[in-house]
């Protein structure tokens, strides 16, 4: 089965024009990065995806660091190695520091390894936990 090929602006559909011009105008870049490019081959899925990002990712109840550093947590979590290229500098852009680079791959790892002895041993929920 051959590698499937992203979409270039140049040779996108005008749906997909839009959601590329969306993302430089939103993301203040001259180009769109390859995730987008790829999800371009569907794009109602491209679509979906970047109003969802948009949305999740905008200034709220939680800043825009917090966020990033979340995204980067679950990223190395899930073995991204994309989206942990993708969300580390934004992370760092938003004003995330060396140390609390480190502090969040600790708790990443932590939570890693608790929740694995906490899942291989069964457990059970402490009743003051379920109120």
């Amino acid at each position: 089965m051959s590698t499937p090929k992203p979409v270039e602006y140049a040779t996108a559909s005008k749906a997909v024009r839009a959601v590329f011009d969306d993302i430089k105008k939103s993301r203040k870049v001259d180009d769109v990065n390859n995730f987008w490019k790829y999800l371009a081959r569907d794009p109602a899925t491209l679509k979906r995806t970047w109003e969802s990002v948009k949305q999740i990712m905008a200034p709220g109840a939680l800043d825009p660091l917090t966020k990033e550093m979340i995204y980067l947590a679950v990223s190395v979590t899930n073995g991204c190695g994309y989206c942990i290229a993708s969300h580390t500098p934004a992370a760092r852009k938003a004003g995330m520091s060396e140390a609390m680079f480190g502090e969040v791959m600790a708790v990443v790892g932590m939570a890693n390894e608790t929740n694995r002895l906490a899942n291989g041993y069964r457990v059970p929920i402490d009743a003051a936990f379920e109120k």
